[in-house]
């Protein structure tokens, strides 16, 4: 890895790799076929320390930096991108809490998380996706409580039996449209709150995605997350470091498959010799790979940014999930290619692989999204 690391880096990230090795690369394959996590998986990555892997220590956590988080997470996606998902939106949680909860808030919800209850985030609805600011679900106030109606869709860490509590962001003031938006937690459990349709996916098929329905959802105003009226401006923040997550999965999902590349075309012999020994094969490689160390080196800078006090990264955040998220998808069909037939079977992990890495350009902010936030930063820059 072309990244200087301390000590205490280095053994977290080997950590990681120890676990995915032992306790999920043997599951993987079983787990995608299944859409479901082998039992006690998110436990053991609590008992490790990843899930409170951004929380400071006085809540629970380990306490990392978050470059150490997003190469955790890129270190758990060369194995299983699924879990690395769960892992990336359960931090993208802890650090909207961390940042705008208040003390009784972190107190609540941060060693919970360290210990493995699991939380997610709920912006997007059914007519609401790229068009954040059209949602409708409302979070009225009635005395010391807001009542909630509406639904979310696609919302990850949340399933049958999966997910602890959401990050909501909800019309508290809805004649006020984005300015009237609220960041509210709301916990499983909670009296008309209900997971609806499990979607059924084309790849990360262990990791929940569901459909969340508020029916009178009644939850005390002490669950708002910073000001009334903030929450638009909360989940936008608290996308950057999400999309620097992602932009982590992707690239672990890259460096898996270039590894999964250069093992095949070394034992492949046509025509008697490795298959690698070609000069065209060699050029998909150092193209898979010089790629890929462009959007590693975006992610890290990314992450350092993120955690200087009062830089907004959003531009660097969207260049890193943007340049990450194709750079996967192209890594992995070009590693297809390499793999031939065999590629598309089941029993190569590149198939996996290409599934999984087809959902990365499109959540947290589409592709095209990125390219208006990186635009709009650079053309403000000239004026």
């Amino acid at each position: 890895m072309s990244i200087i690391l301390t000590d205490d880096q280095k053994d977290i990230i080997s950590l990681a790799k120890k676990f995915a090795e032992n306790e999920v690369a043997p599951y993987s394959q079983e787990m995608d076929e299944q859409a479901k996590f082998r039992p006690g998986l998110i436990q053991q990555m609590a008992d490790l320390g990843f899930m409170g892997i951004n929380v400071p220590e006085e809540y629970g956590g380990v306490g990392m930096d978050s470059v150490t988080k997003a190469l955790v997470i890129a270190e758990i996606a060369k194995y299983d991108a699924s879990l690395a998902e769960v892992l990336s939106v359960h931090t993208l949680s802890n650090d909207i809490i961390l940042k705008r909860g208040n003390e009784e808030q972190k107190r609540k919800y941060l060693p919970k998380a360290c210990t493995g209850a699991v939380g997610a985030f709920a912006l997007t609805e059914p007519n609401a996706g790229s068009d954040a600011a059209s949602a409708k679900t409302k979070a009225i106030a009635d005395g010391d409580d807001y009542v909630i109606n509406g639904t979310k869709c696609f919302i990850s860490n949340m399933g049958p039996d999966e997910g602890d509590y959401v990050i909501l962001i909800a019309l508290t003031e809805p004649e006020k449209k984005t300015k009237g938006m609220s960041a509210i937690i709301v916990d499983r459990g909670t009296p008309g709150f209900t997971i609806g349709k499990t979607e059924n996916k084309m790849g990360l098929r262990a990791a929940p995605v569901s459909e969340l329905i508020f029916d009178d959802c009644r939850v005390p105003k002490t669950q708002r997350l910073g000001d009334e009226g903030r929450g638009f401006m909360i989940a936008m923040a608290g996308l950057d470091g999400g999309r620097i997550g992602m932009g982590a999965q992707a690239v672990g999902l890259a460096q898996a498959a270039i590894k999964a590349s250069v093992e095949y075309t070394t034992q492949r012999v046509q025509f008697g010799k490795p298959i690698n020994a070609n000069q065209g094969i060699q050029w998909y490689i150092a193209d898979m790979a010089t790629t890929t160390e462009a959007a590693l080196q975006l992610v890290v800078n990314a992450a350092r940014l993120y955690d200087m006090p009062g830089c907004r990264v959003s531009k660097e955040a969207a260049e890193a999930k943007y340049f990450a998220s194709e750079n996967a998808v192209k890594v992995c069909n070009k590693a297809l290619q390499l793999h031939g037939g065999y590629g598309y079977m089941k029993d190569y992990p590149i198939e996996r692989m290409y599934r999984d890495a087809r959902i990365i350009p499109l959540y947290e902010g589409t592709s095209e999204i990125q390219k208006i936030v990186i635009s709009r930063s650079v053309l403000s820059e000239f004026k």
